[in-house]
């Protein structure tokens, strides 16, 4: 809504919005949206209705984006079940769907652009201000046992080489740690050096390993007694989980969040509030799906490469009110059915690719 006739309502959009005063809604943002899809807002008296649209304010906009994607969403499970007979029927296609719940198509960080700009003096400090809590617990466990089982060398070895250490530190890094405990040099040469290079692909069958996402770090092999690796949203006690958090001065309101989503099953989400409260931000502003994407992200935001994403401000900045108001023009505007598709998949098809 334009401010000229947003001045011009003013007294009408004061009156029709709960919890706004007349100066707050001069500083308010307000859309204009058809009545048919703001049906929720006006059943409990929240907008201003004149000549069949709705002005709803910025704050009650997310009302408005949930029922257009509810609505695309119930659209697109309908296809999808009528398409689902012709899909399995094809062989091909089921291992795909069959693990297509656990898979991970994101980057892979195989490849980084900092190999060999992080020194090994640089872990300690950066496993408390940028590893996320996986690797947290594994660093810590390396450093006071100086060794780690198969496990978790294999899931903090590919998250440090994700990061950046190269073959050369890597087997410097573990052989320093190994020969203060129980391993000599000469065993480590034997028998750890050999997976350490497999891992960056000089050996065996030259496959160049890349580091773990969380999915297969949640679903697959679960630690026992006296292993450290897997998640520790997903796997540890919630009481150890707790002690672990509040020994990282996490606030106890914090704690309480990530329990609460820990308890719903919601390993990611709790991981994504962890990085919140270690980075004192509202909002991380995208979703987390690997160890080496939160690394990555928190080196961005403590360098200053990135603006953590907090609450949008009530008038917003131009592009995000032109962009708010092309979304809400496209959702509004009606798309014909696909009457030309021969087949279900089709009319699937159709549909995502819609404007």
């Amino acid at each position: 809504v334009s401010e000229d006739l947003k001045t011009e309502l003013a007294n009408e959009l004061w009156a029709s919005t709960p919890g706004l005063s007349l100066s707050k809604v001069k500083e308010q943002m307000f859309y204009k949206v058809g009545l048919a899809d703001a049906v929720d807002l006006f059943r409990t008296r929240r907008v201003f209705i004149k000549d069949g649209f709705a002005y709803v304010p910025f704050k009650e906009i997310d009302a408005i984006v949930l029922n257009n994607y509810r609505t695309k969403l119930s659209k697109a499970l309908a296809l999808t079940a009528r398409s689902l007979p012709s899909i399995q029927s094809d062989e091909r296609l089921q291992p795909l769907l069959n693990h297509l719940s656990h898979s991970y198509v994101g980057p892979d960080y195989s490849v980084q652009k900092n190999t060999g700009k992080i020194s090994l003096e640089q872990i300690d400090a950066l496993s408390v201000k940028s590893f996320p809590l996986c690797m947290r617990q594994l660093h810590k466990a390396l450093r006071d046992s100086h060794h780690l089982r198969h496990g978790g060398r294999m899931q903090y070895g590919l998250f440090l080489k994700g990061i950046g250490l190269t073959l050369e530190q890597a087997l410097e890094f573990w052989k320093k740690e190994f020969i203060r405990g129980k391993v000599d040099a000469d065993k480590f040469d034997k028998g750890y050096a050999y997976s350490i290079r497999h891992n960056y692909g000089k050996e065996g069958k030259r496959t160049d390993y890349t580091p773990y996402s969380c999915m297969k770090i949640i679903m697959s092999n679960p630690p026992s007694q006296g292993d450290y690796h897997g998640c520790p949203f997903r796997h540890s006690d919630p009481e150890l989980l707790k002690q672990k958090l509040q020994s990282y001065k996490i606030p106890p309101s914090g704690i309480t969040q990530i329990l609460e989503l820990v308890k719903g099953m919601h390993y990611q989400l709790a991981c994504q509030k962890y990085f919140e409260l270690t980075h004192e931000v509202d909002d991380i502003g995208f979703s987390l799906n690997h160890p080496n994407q939160y690394f990555t992200e928190s080196q961005r935001l403590l360098s200053g490469g990135r603006e953590p994403k907090k609450e949008l401000s009530n008038s917003g900045n131009s592009q995000q009110k032109n962009n708010s108001q092309e979304s809400m023009n496209l959702n509004s505007t009606p798309t014909s059915s696909n009457t030309t598709a021969d087949t279900e998949l089709e009319g699937l098809e159709a549909y995502f690719t819609e404007d």
